[in-house]
């Protein structure tokens, strides 16, 4: 069908619920996060079809990390240039097609060059599905519309072990890419009908050696991230860290002097933005550090089947789940600012109370705990999503978008490496004899990456008392937009 009878078809139709609009955007965002995740649990399996070791097939993971870390950079830009709808529809396009040639895939080589291209479709995903909400829904509904697209974001991570297990265990693990295709044929057919197609009004100018520095510095940093959280890598991974280092300060030098650079961190001097970026990451570190530490803690540290321990963390995707009928009641009643730094209290406590778990506790009253934690982060995670885009102007949002999904991915990708690194640094200090991690190790582990998570109170106070005033409803009249 054609552009021009989807168009019409937009024009007949009353414009849509924002529920609507999130859920396709969130739906799209969901395929990308599951699939992150879920090839970690079959790489056993496939390493024994394809005939290699099973350390091997990490390249597997690392080579969907490279296309993330050179493509969201350049996301927004390419959202202004050939529309926003249209960038949105082709990336799901490209993801699924990229996930029928991994399932197709006869030998490692094939598989790493079909997640390069997964990874370019899941690399436009992100930040451009957030732009097309940001672009679709009215700022008083923009509160309710991001808590229905962080759930995604949150649960996909959580669900992906215990799903990929399902697959291995009664399907084919090819079956993992296969699942992909009806949720992207669905998400692409809804896109074209629901979502309008915005472009930017400047036609700016490429930035390709930005694009360049920006992909070998979050390239390395992603890669030196993620094999730091395996053993015998450890200089590897700082090698690779100290790469993305000197080309990310040759990128900043490079940025101050280009007129449109791919990433724009002049974005960081909007209060509401960069307090949002740095507070949401030290935050997201702890968040991305849970699905590393839960997993191992529980069959580890309690001897629990990697079922059992599978269906204990998905307690954290229905806390998350629950979240977003409560999120834009509290935003309202008490404002961006105070909601956030009380919660942020109490989603650290929540996680903090993971070092105390111990076998002898009720599994239930585990699971409630950590359905709490759920609850708590996902709000968190809800607000500074909104609030960050609260002073952002429209013809800045998509290079917002493709800056902080940048940072959200790359902080992910550094709470895993936090919590591997906290969790060799207690059996070090300890002087355990084994080479497993004890149930003190573990404690040490979540206590450090919840300390770093608690730093961002300090940020969470140079909110503006009406930052996000207009959004939220907080302050009735007085809420006026800009006013920060």
């Amino acid at each position: 069908m054609s552009d021009q009878i989807f168009q019409a078809a937009v024009v007949r139709r009353a414009q849509p619920n924002f529920r609507v609009i999130a859920m396709i955007v969130a739906s799209a965002m969901f395929m990308e996060q599951l699939d992150a995740t879920v090839l970690a649990t079959a790489l056993p399996t496939m390493a024994r079809d394809f005939g290699v070791s099973a350390p091997s097939m990490s390249i597997a993971l690392t080579s969907y990390l490279l296309s993330l870390a050179i493509f969201i950079p350049a996301s927004g830009l390419i959202a202004d240039r050939f529309g926003s709808r249209t960038v949105f529809r082709s990336a799901i396009a490209v993801f699924v097609v990229g996930s029928i040639c991994c399932a197709l895939s006869p030998n490692l080589l094939c598989l790493v060059l079909a997640r390069l291209l997964q990874g370019l479709g899941g690399a436009m995903m992100m930040p451009v599905g957030r732009l097309v909400l940001l672009r679709s829904v009215a700022r008083k509904d923009m509160v309710n519309a991001m808590s229905w697209l962080l759930v995604p974001a949150l649960i996909g991570p959580i669900l992906g072990p215990p799903v990929g297990g399902l697959i291995v265990t009664y399907l084919d693990w090819r079956w993992i890419f296969y699942i992909n295709v009806p949720i992207g044929i669905i998400g692409f057919t809804l896109v074209s009908i629901f979502i309008e197609d915005f472009k930017g009004a400047t036609k700016k100018r490429f930035d390709t050696v930005g694009f360049i520095l920006s992909g070998i510095a979050l390239g390395s940093l992603l890669f030196g991230f993620e094999s730091s959280s395996r053993p015998g890598e450890g200089m590897f991974a700082l090698f690779l860290i100290a790469i993305g280092l000197l080309f990310g300060i040759a990128y900043l030098r490079h940025a101050r002097r280009h007129p449109s650079p791919i990433m724009d961190f002049s974005l960081m001097k909007v209060p509401s933005f960069g307090t949002s970026v740095i507070a949401g990451s030290l935050t997201r570190i702890t968040q991305g550090a849970q699905p590393f530490l839960l997993p191992l803690y529980f069959q580890l540290g309690f001897g629990l089947s990697a079922a059992k321990a599978g269906q204990l963390v998905t307690a954290a995707a229905i806390g998350s789940m629950a979240m977003k009928a409560f999120a834009p009641r509290i935003l309202r009643r008490f404002g961006f600012r105070n909601a956030l730094i009380f919660n942020g209290f109490t989603a650290t406590f929540g996680y903090a109370l993971c070092a105390f778990f111990r076998p002898d506790w009720p599994l239930g009253l585990i699971f409630a705990v950590l359905v709490m934690c759920g609850f708590f982060m996902s709000f968190q995670f809800t607000a500074y999503n909104t609030v960050a885009y609260d002073a952002i102007d429209r013809d800045r949002m998509s290079a917002a978008t493709s800056f902080y999904t940048t940072f959200q991915q790359l902080m992910l990708s550094l709470g895993i490496c936090v919590g591997a690194f906290a969790l060799h640094m207690s059996m070090t200090f300890s002087g355990s004899a084994s080479d497993t991690p004890q149930l003190a190790d573990f404690s040490a582990a979540f206590l450090f990456v919840t300390a770093i998570s608690l730093t961002a109170t300090f940020w969470n106070l140079r909110f503006s008392r009406t930052a996000g005033d207009d959004i939220s409803g907080h302050g009735g009249e007085k809420a006026v937009h800009g006013e920060h």
